[in-house]
């Protein structure tokens, strides 16, 4: 099997796909936006849902007998396969809904639950970030490499915000305030994949996050790798594509990184 193959097979989807989120965003109605689970800051759309729907019929004629792990869940959740997809069909929900130009679809394949082929496009820009095993990190057909700074006071970093509360939240939000007066500061797009992407582009140093789901990251975590950076879970283990929290760098300042943040959340 040639993961290449089906990588630039993927962007081709991908590319379909964020087409069709630029044309309803064109005409979108505001009123046929739902709230998850009851919550004000959960948001999605029937485009959300349409866009994952053709993801996943294109997805299963690549490679059949796949199995799927998606935000919407417009198809039967299975991991056991071999081979599974983990989608988010648009991440950034809540940009795009007011059409601020940060959002894009994600589309990693993960075999034996390990990652081994990524797939990130931001219309808006037209940039299609992909990677597969052992085959590097891409941007439109242009080599990605992680930056080379090697300090976090020298870094300009990402991060997301936790949206529900809990006994960390605090302590989290004291580390993003410490580590922002000791580096270049933060930058908070609301997309975790397209963090990811810019961290394996080298316009970030670093992105973490926790509470975070795998169809935000696992996609940008191989382009992360194959661009020649590191990734981990808060503790520098690997525990991080179904663990809840990430850290992702450039690898110069990673264990800059977990010692700040373990300091601060132990």
């Amino acid at each position: 099997m040639s993961f290449e193959k089906i990588t630039l097979e993927v962007t081709q989807l991908a590319k379909a796909a964020g087409e069709f989120m630029l044309a309803e965003l064109k005409h979108f109605d505001p009123t046929k936006i739902e709230h998850k689970y009851g919550e004000n800051f959960n948001l999605v759309s029937y485009v959300d849902k349409e866009t994952e729907s053709r993801l996943v019929e294109g997805l299963s004629g690549l490679l059949p007998g796949s199995g799927f792990i998606t935000e919407e869940g417009t198809v039967e959740q299975a991991t056991d396969q071999e081979f599974v997809w983990v989608i988010d069909p648009l991440d950034g929900t809540t940009n795009f809904l007011h059409a601020y130009p940060q959002f894009c679809t994600s589309i990693g394949l993960l075999q034996g639950g390990k990652p081994v082929a990524g797939i990130i496009y931001e219309p808006f820009r037209d940039e299609m970030f992909y990677t597969w095993k052992d085959g590097g990190a891409w941007m439109n057909k242009e080599r990605l490499s992680v930056s080379k700074v090697d300090r976090v006071q020298s870094s300009l970093l990402a991060c997301g915000f936790p949206s529900r509360q809990n006994q960390k939240t605090e302590a989290y939000m004291n580390m993003i305030l410490r580590i922002t007066k000791e580096s270049h500061g933060f930058r908070r797009i609301g997309s975790a994949a397209l963090d990811l992407a810019y961290t394996a582009r080298g316009w970030f140093e670093g992105y973490f996050e926790y509470n975070i789901n795998s169809w935000d990251i696992a996609a940008g975590i191989l382009l992360v790798q194959e661009a020649g950076g590191t990734v981990t879970d808060f503790k520098g283990e690997e525990n991080y594509l179904f663990g809840g929290e990430i850290i992702s760098s450039n690898g110069r300042i990673h264990q800059e990184l977990i010692d700040m943040i373990s300091e601060s959340m132990a």
